[in-house]
């Protein structure tokens, strides 16, 4: 969420010698969720029975609550803003918290002038918070140094863009997918670094996959030792070397002990290399290739990136196979018709350029039912895909426009650099899976963390119980 506002506001004060004992102002806000995160990064206030739900469920008001000092800070704003306004000094201030705000209680706050001190201008007010029951919450006093000279003008208040993201909470949603489900038997080839052991190990504590580690087992026993992972009712399969447990992690799957497959330390070459043999691989009818999911905190939909790992320079008939894989995907992942971007340089078809041509006659073959799943529409340059306003401004009138589910890339060069900046520079949450093969595949880059490791699980996960499903 972000939260950006320019604002024109009228600004008066009330000089000492204007208040009379007696006047107020009043002010009201609703405690939002951001509200309570916000404050907790400006104070550095993490106390869980304000900032961590499941703590706060067996508390004593077992619901989140605000920080006390949210309420005192909306008195200060009063006293600043309008009574007695701009110019007003804080000298003192006593409060007294009556109950708890909890999320979605409307505040308000009352300022009264109780006292005044001609010898230094100092005003005494009455300061009452009452939620929206009319129940007190916080009362108190405060002292200021009233202005005393008048203030009167408009003007014009902008406030900077702040972003709340919690990709954790991202994160933990998505975990939430495969709660309830049975875990799949997933074959780990060769995790041999921390991240790489590391994300299989959550993904079965978190009950989503049965992990088997294949490769050296010395190796990974030494590197759960070193870093802290616990390997009790994890199953080791001992290989030589990674293409040894490429090999083997390959075998388990052909042999039906594994549901899926994962990717370690090793390199991705090595791995595909097994999958793909036609003698002992994991092919299908379909093209293999890869789809990165993605969840970027400033789009308002999920996205699917294809192929940005698996096919170099797709041809027209590989993009079929590729479009085809990742709308199966999005089926699978909730969303019944997937819109479809097939991206290049320029919205509009130039012989000169081959990606608008092949997005032209895929467009084509989806109206033949060759494509099915999904609403096609190409060319579409990136910021057509993604933002409507781009779109109108360009005339492009789409139902995939700005609302693009699937963005379908021209080659791996340019789908890599989309989906890498996306997580590096937007705080996506990313996913990566291999389609197209007998089993959903983890592919995962060296470079990628537990968190998008295990995340990559989750959607494994729920592509081996849709084939489960169907073969049911």
């Amino acid at each position: 969420m972000s939260q950006s506002s320019t604002q024109h506001r009228y600004l008066v004060n009330k000089t000492y010698d204007e208040i009379r004992i007696g006047d107020h102002a009043s002010l009201q806000r609703t405690l939002r969720p951001e509200d309570v995160k916000l404050f907790a990064v400006m104070t550095g206030d993490v106390n869980p029975s304000v900032v961590d739900p499941e703590y706060t469920e067996s508390g004593m008001f077992r619901e989140v609550i605000a920080h006390g000092m949210w309420s005192g800070s909306l008195i200060s704003t009063v006293l600043g803003t309008q009574f007695p306004g701009p110019g007003t000094i804080l000298v003192d201030q006593t409060l007294h918290f009556a109950r708890p705000v909890t999320i979605g209680d409307t505040i308000t706050i009352t300022v009264t002038a109780k006292q005044k001190f001609d010898h230094n201008k100092h005003v005494v007010l009455d300061c009452v918070c009452t939620n929206q029951e009319g129940l007190q919450v916080v009362r108190g006093t405060a002292e200021v140094l009233a202005p005393t000279e008048k203030i009167e003008h408009m003007q014009e208040v902008h406030m900077p863009e702040v972003h709340i993201d919690d990709k954790h909470e991202r994160y933990q949603h998505l975990l939430e997918r495969v709660k309830g489900l049975e875990p799949i038997p997933t074959a780990v080839a060769h995790p041999c670094d921390v991240e790489s052991l590391k994300g299989p190990v959550i993904a079965f504590q978190e009950g989503i996959i049965e992990p088997i580690l294949v490769g050296p087992e010395a190796k990974i026993r030494s590197v759960a030792e070193e870093h802290g992972l616990d390997l009790s009712g994890i199953r080791i399969v001992n290989a030589r070397h990674s293409h040894d447990s490429a090999a083997i992690a390959v075998s388990l799957v052909r042999n039906g002990d594994a549901e899926a497959l994962m990717k370690g330390s090793l390199h991705t070459d090595e791995l595909m290399a097994e999958v793909v043999s036609r003698a002992n691989g994991l092919r299908t009818a379909r093209r293999i290739s890869h789809v990165f999911l993605m969840d970027v905190p400033t789009y308002h939909r999920p996205l699917l990136i294809t192929d940005a790992a698996i096919n170099i320079a797709p041809t027209l008939v590989d993009k079929v196979d590729i479009i085809q894989n990742a709308i199966d995907l999005a089926h699978i992942i909730g969303i019944p018709e997937p819109k479809v971007a097939i991206l290049s340089a320029v919205e509009t078809v130039n012989p000169k350029i081959q990606s608008t041509l092949d997005a032209a006659a895929l467009c084509k073959m989806a109206d033949r039912g060759q494509i099915k799943g999904g609403l096609l529409d190409g060319p579409l340059a990136f910021d057509n895909a993604v933002s409507i306003v781009a779109a109108k401004t360009k005339g492009i009138k789409s139902a995939v426009a700005g609302h693009a589910e699937i963005l379908v890339v021209p080659d791996l060069e340019s789908g890599n650099m989309v989906a890498k900046q996306l997580e590096y520079l937007a705080n996506a949450l990313t996913a990566g899976i291999v389609l197209g093969t007998t089993v959903p595949i983890v592919l995962t880059s060296r470079a990628d963390s537990a968190e998008t490791r295990t995340a990559s699980c989750v959607i494994a996960a729920l592509v081996a119980h849709a084939k489960r499903n169907k073969a049911s």
